[in-house]
């Protein structure tokens, strides 16, 4: 099934100053900074505060989109901050903007931060927000380094939150309809019981999709290299004697986020032995609550091929797969290339769901090799079908300045609702520190 697109609009939404503290605007790439409600488009956006030093020199701002252009909404100034903010829509037209602020003295370079949500309403955008505190089980010790994920259930106006402590766990803050929020528990990242040293195997930029208060949890291994031989290879080419590896996606869920611990851990790909690279892309949850995961994968680490895999073919490839109460049921490559051919190398995946339920994937492509003058990225889609044999049938999405790495998307997993319309922001080619935003309209099916 082919999939025809237009594209409306390649605009600038807001550029800043990069603040050197490890993070930017397109951070919290599990989870989306873009929504949209009806025909207004909104973008989180994150500003350096240059008389401030890093780690909590940022705050937030919220932009939103009309038939009239960009204009700036709001800008935080009631607390400092070093992250994006990931934004929630729900179906009563209130639109939450996620905050980790401070409680650092000014000069402190990290410390405690206090997590809180900004309540708007789409209906009265002049209006100011309302700040709403968030209620965990226990004390948690929460610092500006927050990874954190929100996700938003828009038929059922609720809310999952969820934020880093430390290499073990995640805390969790549910916003119920009845009750408001409450303490959800903690999320307990699998153990690596088989490295060197054993270690909690912390999970970062998930994709997290919530439905009826069901979770459904899709993330990546997030370590420091943990293979002393590789190690010290990338040492000897790099210079940094750490080098975080991204290896494992693991996958859990629990049917109702109030009352029922997530399940053991899935481990749906794992590149470890060969030292390669996966990226969950992400994640959807279909009437029959069945998930669909989409991630990208590079088989072999280039850098150190001839040394430990000598002959090892590198294969780069976006993978696709269905999961049904904790078991894979379907299992698909989309997308693949080797190292050494001519041609396009898959980037990254990520979901579209039109009014119809259709499913989409929207993905990158960069070319091979990457010669001189040849385009940076091109941005492809696809309609999935339910039967594994029919290949996809890719399109072109003929941008003007196709937006290259990280991309984020208005989502459902956001409270988006689905649509004909794929709005994406990303970094801008053509500008630096930067972020745009596209609209696509899907014609035909």
């Amino acid at each position: 099934m082919k999939v025809k697109t237009r594209v409306e609009a390649e605009e600038t939404v807001f550029a800043y100053t990069p603040a050197d503290n490890g993070a930017g605007p397109l951070w919290c790439h599990g989870s989306t900074i873009v929504a949209r409600q009806g025909d207004a488009v909104y973008v989180a956006g994150l500003e350096t505060l240059p008389e401030h030093k890093p780690l909590h020199n940022c705050r937030w701002t919220l932009f939103r989109r009309t038939d009239a252009g960009w204009e700036l909404m709001h800008r935080d100034t009631t607390g400092r901050t070093r992250e994006p903010s990931p934004l929630a829509l729900l179906g009563n037209g209130a639109l939450l903007v996620s905050a980790n602020p401070t409680r650092t003295e000014l000069g402190a370079y990290s410390g405690p931060a206090e997590p809180a949500v900004f309540r708007f309403a789409t209906d009265d955008p002049a209006a100011p927000p309302r700040r709403e505190s968030l209620s965990w089980s226990g004390a948690p010790a929460f610092t500006e380094h927050s990874y954190r994920t929100v996700t938003a259930d828009r038929d059922h106006n609720e809310v999952l939150y969820m934020q880093n402590v430390g290499y073990d766990v995640a805390h969790m803050a549910f916003l119920d309809r009845r009750e408001g929020w409450r303490g959800a528990g903690t999320l307990q990242w699998p153990w690596g019981a088989a490295y060197p040293e054993p270690q909690w195997l912390r999970l970062c930029y998930p994709n997290v999709i919530l439905r009826d208060r069901a979770a459904h949890f899709f993330g990546v291994g997030d370590i420091v290299e943990p293979v002393a031989e590789w190690r010290q290879a990338k040492f000897e080419l790099t210079g940094r004697d750490w080098d975080y590896v991204f290896r494992r996606l693991f996958y859990a869920y629990t049917p109702d986020i109030r009352t029922t611990p997530f399940t053991p851990w899935v481990d749906i790909a794992d590149l470890d032995a060969t030292a390669g690279a996966l990226r969950n892309g992400d994640i959807y949850l279909d009437e029959a609550r069945r998930a669909h995961l989409v991630w990208s994968a590079t088989s072999v680490d280039a850098r150190l091929r001839d040394r430990f895999f000598p002959g090892q073919l590198i294969v780069h490839s976006l993978e696709y797969a269905v999961v049904d109460q904790g078991r894979v049921v379907d299992r698909r490559t989309l997308a693949r290339i080797d190292a050494d051919e001519d041609g396009w190398r898959p980037q990254l995946g990520r979901f579209h769901v039109l009014e119809d339920g259709t499913l989409l994937v929207v993905a990158t492509f960069a070319p091979q090799p990457d010669a001189p003058g040849s385009p940076r990225v091109t941005y492809r889609v696809a309609a999935l079908s339910e039967a594994a044999s029919q290949p996809l049938e890719w399109s072109d999405i003929r941008f003007a300045q196709p937006m290259a790495g990280t991309f984020l998307t208005a989502t459902v997993r956001g409270g988006s609702a689905p649509s004909p319309w794929i709005d994406l922001v990303g970094m801008r080619p053509d500008a630096a520190h930067t972020v745009g935003y596209a609209r696509v309209r899907v014609e035909a099916s």
